[in-house]
């Protein structure tokens, strides 16, 4: 890998072009090496993993709405156009409509894959543009699977090196530029290009995360989706010799002077030599459970808790915890722990998209139930339970500086993303247990692999799909590299006939 220096520079130093980072960034987008056995069967596994958590999200509301506003767009000019998760196959829209829909869909249960490092992503959300753009101008199976892999490798490495969380500025401005360079490798556009697009991407996709914050709301699906948008958008533009603002990064006005570590900021970023495989991907990892990532160990460990110590789910088992202490890193207390002293995160009356950023709420319904689903663990029924409600209120965390330093270690060995528990009961005795990272991680107790990749569409598409349809589109997708451009309008998913109508679909502007 090659270290990139970045630092502010004033506009008399003039910097060049070739020196700054979405150019850097563009060069690796256009290095023609190949892609990995390893990272293709990844990206396969990764598809499957979209469109099963798109799959189970096609009646919520954020996903209806994105859905409508993409079918109500003018059809496709320029090229086929893209599907839309849920609908049939020959009904397209333009790519970056379907970006919008697919996007949301993708993310609305936060439930796919993710990364975490200086900053947190889910570099799938790079999958639903890359994919559109693919779909409509006509490209392979081959194309989509070097465009995908340059599009995780660009998010995987920013946010390796580059905090935005810091600044409370939201983590989808990494997401903008990988997606840009994912396209611009996907369609073989040269490095002048894409750079542009990577400018114009960037400046269009940051913004504060108060969206992650208190109440979440719905945008917090709409988030990702919108920077796929704005990629698209800005190859589009970028395509068509349009330029962006240079540069982007490393102005004295630009993001890292005013809206990450100020004028005197330094970072390395790492890069991908010329002539060394991409392989970033290998590094990101998935989800069993329907939560935040930082949540996926703690679940395991309340599972585990669960099934060794009954005393702790009996019928008076709210009444016998004093308390419980999770020890965790400091992303994990102050973001979803009680360190954001977010009273919304013990409200029973909270969004759904808060619930999933409440560890206390999430630990307090795995250890009762012994398992944490992707509906019934948010039924407003299920949060409001006066045992779970009782129990949670007991729940907090605390930073232990050990746990916070192996969340940012970048030895794969080491890396954690769990803790140490304490629970104290009322007889004065203790309970204690720890977990490093979540059962599915690659260094997990049951590590994900394509069996498991495919059990988890199967079971989110079961409602869903017909069985014709599951088949159909599993049996596509595992031969991804020798896709044809007229099969890659496949790689979606089609509804059981009548399911979409009932849909009570809102109505705009559009």
């Amino acid at each position: 890998m090659d270290q990139h220096e970045v630092r502010v520079h004033k506009s008399e130093e003039n910097l060049a072009r070739e020196g700054q980072l979405a150019w850097k960034i563009a060069e690796v987008a256009t290095d023609p090496v190949e892609v990995t056995p390893e990272a293709t069967d990844m990206v396969i596994n990764r598809i499957i993993d979209n469109a099963a958590v798109a799959t189970a999200s096609l009646l919520r509301g954020p996903v209806i709405a994105a859905r409508a506003q993409a079918l109500s767009q003018p059809v496709s000019t320029g090229g086929v156009g893209a599907t839309v998760f849920g609908k049939p196959i020959d009904r397209r829209v333009t790519p970056e409509w379907a970006a919008w829909a697919n996007g949301v869909a993708v993310r609305e249960l936060d439930y796919h894959d993710t990364f975490l490092a200086a900053e947190y992503s889910h570099p799938g959300d790079n999958i639903p543009p890359i994919l559109a753009v693919a779909q409509h101008v006509g490209r392979n199976g081959t194309d989509l699977v070097r465009g995908i892999v340059t599009g995780y490798e660009i998010q995987i490495d920013l946010a390796k090196a580059i905090s935005l969380h810091a600044h409370k500025i939201d983590h989808v401005a990494h997401l903008g530029p990988s997606a840009a360079a994912g396209i611009g490798t996907l369609l073989g556009l040269d490095t002048e290009t894409i750079f542009q697009a990577i400018g114009q991407a960037l400046h269009t996709t940051t913004a504060t995360r108060q969206s992650r914050k208190g109440e979440i709301s719905t945008w917090k699906a709409h988030a990702p989706a919108f920077a796929g948008k704005m990629a698209v958008e800005a190859v589009d533009r970028a395509m068509r010799g349009q330029t962006s603002p240079t540069p982007i990064y490393e102005g004295e006005d630009g993001v890292i002077a005013w809206l990450l570590d100020g004028p005197d900021a330094r970072y390395t970023v790492p890069l991908p030599s010329r002539g060394e495989a991409k392989a970033a991907i290998l590094d990101s990892y998935t989800k069993e459970h329907s939560a935040e990532y930082q949540a996926q160990a703690w679940i395991d460990l309340a599972r585990k808790l669960n099934r060794e110590h009954p005393e702790l789910t009996s019928p008076d088992g709210a009444q016998r915890i004093e308390r419980i202490v999770i020890h965790t890193s400091h992303h994990t207390h102050f973001v979803i722990g009680s360190g954001a002293n977010d009273p919304q995160k013990y409200d029973p009356t909270a969004s759904r998209e808060t619930l999933d950023h409440s560890i206390p709420y999430i630990f307090t319904v795995a250890l009762q139930d012994g398992e944490f689903h992707h509906e019934r663990s948010y039924a407003p029924d299920r949060a409001s339970r006066p045992d779970t409600v009782e129990l949670w209120k007991k729940v907090s965390t605390e930073e232990d500086a050990e746990w916070t330093r192996r969340y940012h270690s970048l030895d794969t060995a080491e890396k954690a993303f769990g803790g140490r528990i304490e629970i104290t009961m009322t007889d004065g005795s203790t309970i204690v247990d720890e977990i490093a990272v979540a059962d599915a991680h690659p260094l997990g107790a049951r590590p994900f692999a394509r069996e498991q990749y495919i059990d988890k569409f199967r079971m989110l598409a079961e409602h869903v799909l017909d069985e014709e349809e599951i088949e159909r589109f599993l049996g596509l997708v595992q031969r991804l590299p020798e896709l044809e451009a007229d099969e890659l309008g496949g790689l979606t998913v089609v509804a059981k006939p009548g399911l979409l109508v009932s849909a009570d679909t809102p109505k705009g502007l559009f």
